[in-house]
């Protein structure tokens, strides 16, 4: 989904835009792994009804990346050079543990080439914008999730290529360079373009928040049902592993986040917010850039993962949100304001 934040508006009624924000963006985390199920369902049904919305996943991800800019601020930002040693962890993590594990469960499992290229790439993405508003649900640093999405948003048109020539060259033939430009357009200019409008007109911007995370939705539903429609007889033979690689991939990164922040003593905000960035990946960016470089069934765990990261997202967050955060980590610190999703 696209990504949100946490800052006060400035509008005719702040408490009330926030409200808005965060009743929508919680509905939105909820409402996510429905509405992508039901698009799998449409497709899976109905192929050809959809098959030509493969024309434009490129421009359906251009339009999620916009929304997730126009979540962004200055201060998001900025937060990068004031507490750079947590969101050094979280990303490097992202990019270490997640292509690693894509490579070890798809050796385990025993899976097949487009299928393991398709995972190794979940893993290589940058990390899912709904993690921001999982991070505020499970209590975490918000400002942090956000800053860690940011960062590795940022750097993915170098590091997913990078990461997909060192790991998936065997596998399949990837156009490294194809990608990183691809990568430039799709995600990093719409992104800045966000960015720049969301300086240029806060105010304007503001009152159209609520409805970005749905924009995400949408967008990435019709990611799917154009993945589904164009990979129906592959989901038949290969979706029961492909689930299976994506969930132990995702419970890997849940372990390894929350524990390498603990183990380099972060706080226990910190650590829950890491476990969520590590695990939540941009499964929409995943499957698109799967359809274009790769194969329809390459796109299946992107897919999947949109459903499961989710699902285990909220489970965690419901669970961890019980154990009451140490005396030291300041609620109002962390939590004063809400999360923004996409």
């Amino acid at each position: 989904m696209s990504s949100m934040t946490s800052h006060q508006y400035e509008v005719a009624d702040p408490s009330a835009a926030q409200d808005a924000q965060s009743s929508s963006e919680k509905l939105a985390v909820y409402a996510f792994p429905i509405v992508i199920v039901l698009c799998a369902i449409a497709a899976f049904m109905s192929p050809s009804t959809f098959v030509p919305v493969s024309s434009y996943t490129s421009q359906l991800l251009m339009v999620i990346m916009f929304s997730m800019g126009l979540t962004l601020t200055a201060p998001d930002l900025a937060l990068v050079a004031k507490r750079p040693l947590p969101i050094l962890i979280g990303v490097v993590c992202q990019f270490v543990v997640m292509p690693t594990s894509a490579v070890l469960v798809a050796k385990l499992l025993g899976l097949n080439d487009a299928v393991t290229v398709g995972l190794i790439l979940l893993g290589s993405v940058p990390g899912g914008t709904a993690s921001n508003v999982m991070a505020y649900l499970a209590k975490g640093d918000v400002a942090l999730s956000v800053a860690m999405t940011s960062v590795s948003t940022l750097v993915s048109p170098i590091m997913t290529p990078l990461l997909m020539l060192w790991l998936a060259g065997q596998s399949a033939e990837v156009d490294g360079m194809g990608m990183m430009w691809s990568l430039v357009q799709t995600v990093l200019i719409p992104v800045a373009l966000g960015l720049l409008l969301r300086v240029v007109a806060s105010k304007a911007v503001d009152y159209v928040i609520p409805v970005l995370p749905w924009v995400a939705i949408v967008g990435i539903g019709a990611v799917v049902t154009a993945v589904v429609s164009k990979s129906q007889d592959k989901l038949l033979t290969v979706g029961l592993v492909v689930f299976l690689g994506v969930a132990i991939q995702n419970v890997i990164g849940f372990l390894f986040g929350y524990y390498t922040a603990k183990v380099t003593r972060q706080r226990e905000a910190a650590a829950r917010t890491t476990a969520i960035e590590v695990a939540t990946q941009n499964s929409g960016l995943a499957s698109a850039l799967a359809l274009q470089f790769f194969t329809p069934e390459a796109a299946l765990p992107g897919v999947v993962a949109a459903v499961w990261a989710n699902i285990t997202g909220a489970v965690f967050a419901a669970l961890v949100r019980r154990k009451p955060l140490p005396a030291e980590e300041a609620p109002e610190e962390l939590l004063n304001e809400p999360a923004h999703v996409s």
